[in-house]
């Protein structure tokens, strides 16, 4: 029970007292309040009833005619935001400065209004305001927390099932004698991290088209599966205007939709460029070490080998594998869409 409950209690009890006495002087001695106290309680309560026992604060209901302007008040808010360790005497004279004539007092009637009448809680002001304010960060400090902070490390690729997403990539792998540059295009699912690869001696969008068109395409399709989207870099290869350049031309025949990387964030096709590096370790730096190859073609069969290899006998470590082989994922992931597709179709009536 509150204060003004308490005291409204007591005045009901000297209102009943004094009508069950019959003497209002003798029920004032007795509670303790004055016979002037006494006929004014009860006519209050005979005007208001109950709410009438209550004490009202004496005072202006609404606020005060000679109160700050709100645009004053704002601007004072705002200062002390922003030096909120200066005093009233100091913020008037600044504020003075700015066209604002408001006195000291004024100003510690605004922070009396706020609660920021003491140094400590103008600086949880701030704190709290820098708290919810949204920072726009530079393309060097994403870079920066990119490195060093294990909550953007940890961020991958999400591919929910075989198809999704297939990462394409192009890189070079060396120089043949007599040959030139040779190039080598690769893709692969990020579901189940099935990989294709092929060696071409330029970096053409009918490379990249090739790739896709003679060795992916067609194994999707005889694993009844279907590629959703295709996840490239900016290179000419891959990129150029819709309605001219050859791949994104044969992706709009196929109805795969083309996505392609951030300029210069490698790490944004990170599963394809993690292929590259695995094919450069575990077969080209190895065979090109054991054999002296004369042309591309001969290269390509090796890389067909060790394809076979990595796609149906190698046990993956990446995340979500658990040590299987792609081919395996890649099987599991087309049942869960047939699983799926099947779900989602209305049961006859």
């Amino acid at each position: 029970m509150t204060t003004s409950e308490k005291i409204a209690r007591r005045k009901l009890t000297l209102l009943e007292l004094a009508k069950d006495l019959g003497n209002v002087s003798k029920a004032c001695k007795i509670v303790g309040y004055s016979r002037e106290q006494f006929y004014q309680i009860r006519r209050n309560f005979q005007t208001f009833g109950a709410e009438g026992l209550v004490d009202r604060v004496a005072g202006p209901k609404n606020p005060h005619p000679n109160r700050l302007e709100e645009a004053v008040e704002q601007a004072i808010l705002d200062y002390c935001l922003e030096r909120p360790s200066h005093g009233p005497v100091r913020v008037a004279h600044e504020l003075a400065l700015k066209g604002i004539n408001v006195s000291s007092g004024g100003v510690r009637g605004v922070w009396l209004r706020h609660n920021l009448a003491t140094k400590h809680e103008r600086l949880l002001r701030l704190e709290k305001a820098t708290q919810e304010k949204t920072t726009v960060l530079t393309s060097e400090q994403v870079r920066i927390l990119e490195r060093f902070s294990p909550e953007f490390r940890d961020r991958h690729i999400e591919a929910p099932h075989t198809g999704s997403l297939v990462a394409v990539d192009t890189f070079m792998v060396g120089t043949l004698k007599g040959v030139g540059k040779v190039y080598l295009q690769t893709a692969i699912d990020c579901h189940s991290r099935l990989a294709f690869g092929r060696l071409y001696t330029n970096k053409l969008p009918v490379t990249a088209v090739h790739l896709l068109n003679t060795d992916v395409l067609p194994f999707f399709e005889q694993e009844a599966a279907r590629i959703e989207t295709v996840l490239s870099d900016n290179g000419r290869e891959f990129c150029g205007r819709p309605d001219q350049h050859p791949y994104e031309l044969f992706l709009q025949l196929e109805g795969i939709e083309h996505r392609t990387t951030k300029v210069r964030r490698p790490q944004s096709n990170g599963i394809a460029e993690r292929l590259n590096r695995t094919l450069l370790d575990e077969h080209f730096r190895v065979m090109g070490r054991q054999k002296w190859y004369e042309s591309v073609e001969e290269m390509q069969l090796d890389l067909d080998k060790y394809l076979r290899h990595y796609n149906f006998e190698r046990p993956h470590q990446g995340r979500g594998m658990e040590g299987r082989t792609p081919y395996q994922v890649f099987k599991i992931g087309v049942v869960e869409i047939k699983i799926g597709e099947e779900k989602t179709v209305p049961e006859a009536a």
